[in-house]
């Protein structure tokens, strides 16, 4: 059973989640309805094999690193719990396994973007920004979007300015939500080496940064809606969900006392932010049918 929960763990399912609450209503409004069943199914298995296989390898090129920092010391390579082969190899054959699902049960176009995303959050991300620049979150992150595009994709085997729109959301959606996690462990980052910008920067630029990647998300989120043609009173709702959004930023402040607690809560809120408006898309899309 430890060997089990080991390479569940390599998967990180936690943060997969995310990434499933954003495929289904991209298939939803791919569909303008509810899609097949079985592709629904075969699409969401497909992507969670994709995303823990990225996030075993992951853990594979970083378990040096993982070593120096308390978040991660617990992580099944640290404790050696499984080998660095044994960890590639389980990444590599999931990987696999998650192409031949997209391939046999949905288009060649979403097994190419699966593939595509695979690659580019082991090698673009993890590789080469992750341990070089500040910006790291910023760009790697657009791996993090993909599935919006690779649900689309498994329905209609195309891609239109929709996914497009709402691939720009989640993409400026990720900054604001990881480095609020990121300022409780700036220390981690520091201690590993890795310039995550709130271990890197003033807490003046992080501030301004978060604001500028939220305003953009709320601007992308609103044009999203009017490209999917969805009612004016699913605009209303999400442009009410951003200005909570927005109004969590008003409480970060420099050097308040409660700084950390107030990142706390925008991580939280970020996760809430995004689930109601997948939530919201989906039932949108439903009721206008």
């Amino acid at each position: 059973m430890l060997a089990l929960r080991a390479y569940v763990d390599l998967m990180k399912l936690r943060v997969v989640e995310l990434l499933i609450i954003t495929t289904l209503p991209a298939m939803v409004l791919a569909n303008k309805g509810l899609p097949s069943f079985g592709l629904v199914v075969a699409t969401l298995i497909g992507g969670t094999l994709a995303a823990g296989s990225s996030n075993a390898f992951n853990m594979v090129i970083e378990a040096d690193t993982d070593k120096l920092m308390a978040r991660t010391s617990k992580r099944p390579l640290v404790l050696g719990m499984v080998t660095k082969t044994q960890a590639t190899v389980f990444a590599s054959a999931i990987g696999l396994l998650s192409l031949a699902i997209f391939q046999i049960f949905t288009t060649t176009l979403a097994t190419l973007l699966t593939a595509i995303a695979i690659f580019y959050y082991v090698v673009i991300y993890t590789i080469i920004l992750k341990p070089n620049t500040a910006q790291n979150i910023v760009w790697g992150g657009a791996a993090g979007c993909m599935p919006v595009l690779i649900g689309w994709a498994a329905v209609t085997g195309s891609l239109t300015w929709v996914p497009v729109a709402f691939f720009m959301v989640i993409f400026f959606w990720t900054p604001p939500h990881f480095w609020a996690l990121a300022i409780k462990y700036k220390d981690d980052y520091s201690a590993a080496g890795i310039p995550m910008l709130p271990s890197v920067s003033t807490q003046s630029v992080v501030i301004s940064q978060m604001w500028f990647h939220t305003i953009a998300m709320v601007i992308s989120s609103t044009a999203m809606i009017q490209l999917a043609h969805l009612p004016v009173w699913v605009l209303c709702l999400t442009v009410l969900l951003g200005a909570v959004f927005t109004f969590q930023l008003f409480a970060l402040k420099e050097n308040a006392e409660n700084y950390n607690k107030v990142a706390a809560g925008i991580f939280h809120w970020s996760i809430t932010y995004l689930s109601l408006l997948s939530v919201l898309l989906v039932v949108a899309q439903l009721v206008s049918n």
